[in-house]
């Protein structure tokens, strides 16, 4: 399965993990999720290639800002 690194700016604590993992486990075809605050990291396993914009998109309605890694 595919894996994609994105890293992400203004986390700071489990809420905001469990914020964007619920974001960006609506996206169709996401098969695993694994974010931290600690890092400011977000990898996201799907079953096909995602559309980067979609994830980001996911990130900003979670109240976040990231970028491919």
């Amino acid at each position: 399965m595919p894996t994609t690194q994105y890293l992400v700016s203004g986390m700071s604590c489990a809420h905001c993990e469990a914020a964007i993992r619920a974001e960006v486990g609506a996206i169709a075809g996401v098969a695993g999720i694994e974010v931290s605050a600690k890092t400011g990291r977000l990898a996201v396993e799907s079953d096909t290639p995602l559309d980067d914009a979609a994830v980001l998109a996911a990130v900003e309605e979670a109240g976040y800002t990231a970028v491919p890694a």
